[in-house]
């Protein structure tokens, strides 16, 4: 495995490598995940069949490139200090398969030709050809790359130096990863159709899984001492713009009489105190959160920008709720419009108020619509289901590679 950051740092594609590797170790493969170290420690123990090795970069110490204090992530071109870290342990540990995540793959691509091992890309983001990963400019879903419109966007938000590192990375990268990858996965469809993947040979769609829900902690009640008394609905993420938060703030003030709107997730967005029959607690713990997903009435995911996938939204229908979400990005592979929640028009106000105020008025629809999201989960998102999809490309890319010499 190759991937850029992994436990302790917290992030949604973390976590969907730690599972995997403990997933594959589980039923009888070898895993070596190969990961940049960290400022802030190492991973913790893992288990049997799953190994860590930290890796070397020099991408800190360029100058003029601003990085963060905390994180060490991977540039979108090749890190000499970390492809020879690479090349010492790919020697070692003679993979049969190297499995990349993230521009770390950038790293390992003078590499590829010559390893024995085929090379497997999973986008997990836009990152292929987008230079903030996201393909959301002004506001909105992105076009597709152009020169001097990623140049400013990346500049924008890097800053100009970082920024211009990265664009310039990303363009030369992204033919040439095109070329070296011998099998790429996509998240979602709508990550095989932004990155423009989706007609290539040697291109799977396999959706992230979601590993059994963590149970409620000891304290949880105490933890969720602010949750209203009756039912209320619930968003839980990142508290920001291209999450469709005033989106939901709007649609949900519109509402007469309407149950409480609880947000739990980094506050991003300005006000909240201020908003009447608002509750915005901040972050909580992973398995806090979800047992306020369990007592909520149903759950709202109203991005504005072309989510690659939606976890929350996956971890929403496995605890059985209904799911209000934009129809964009991977939402759409994840909630089945009026089966197991709804699917409304991204940034749409009057669409969700009337969906919202619908739902609460339905407690049996939302209750039936959340059992059959459960049921779904199980049978197309669970590693029972998923796992076994991925060894197959394993399978067909080693078999490729093995015909190809």
């Amino acid at each position: 495995m190759l991937a850029q950051t992994y436990a302790p740092v917290p992030g949604g594609e973390e976590r969907h490598v730690e599972d995997l590797s403990r997933e594959l170790g589980a039923r009888g493969h070898e895993v070596v995940v190969a990961t940049l170290r960290q400022p802030d420690g190492a991973p913790p123990p893992q288990p049997d069949g799953v190994s860590v090795r930290r890796l070397e970069t020099s991408v800190h110490r360029i100058p003029g490139v601003e990085t963060q204090a905390h994180t060490n992530y991977a540039a979108p071109l090749p890190d000499p200090v970390t492809t020879a870290a690479l090349r010492k342990l790919i020697r070692e540990v003679r993979p049969d398969v190297v499995h990349a995540h993230n521009w770390l793959v950038n790293s390992y691509l003078p590499l590829a030709r010559r390893a024995a091992a085929p090379l497997v890309l999973t986008l997990h983001d836009y990152g292929l050809l987008c230079p903030t990963k996201r393909l959301f400019l002004d506001g909105a879903i992105c076009s597709g790359p152009g020169a001097v419109k990623c140049l400013r966007h990346a500049a924008e938000h890097y800053g100009f130096g970082k920024g211009t590192m990265v664009a310039g990375g990303v363009a030369v990268a992204d033919p040439w990863v095109r070329r070296r990858v011998d099998l790429m996965i996509s998240v979602s469809s709508a990550v095989a159709e932004l990155c423009r993947v989706d007609d290539r040979p040697g291109h799977r769609v396999i959706p992230n899984f979601a590993p059994p829900l963590p149970a409620p902690p000891a304290d949880v009640d105490e933890a969720l001492d602010f949750l209203p008394a009756g039912e209320f609905a619930l968003y839980f993420g990142d508290v920001g713009e291209d999450k469709g938060a005033r989106v939901l703030l709007e649609a949900h003030a519109g509402l007469a009489d309407a149950p409480p709107m609880v947000m739990i997730g980094r506050r991003n967005v300005e006000g909240l105190d201020a908003m009447p029959n608002v509750i915005a607690p901040g972050p909580l713990p992973h398995a806090v959160a979800i047992e306020a997903v369990r007592r909520s009435a149903f759950t709202v995911a109203p991005s504005v920008w072309a989510e690659p996938f939606g976890i929350v939204a996956l971890e929403a229908g496995a605890a059985g709720k209904a799911v209000l979400a934009s129809a964009a990005g991977g939402l759409r592979d994840v909630v089945v419009d009026g089966e197991t929640g709804r699917l409304l028009p991204a940034g749409d106000v009057g669409a969700l108020r009337a969906a919202m105020a619908e739902t609460f008025a339905d407690p049996a629809g939302r209750e039936r619509m959340g059992r059959a999201a459960a049921v779904r989960v199980g049978e197309v998102f669970s590693p029972a289901a998923v796992v076994p999809r991925i060894e197959e490309a394993y399978a067909e890319a080693i078999a490729g590679r093995a015909a190809s010499t």
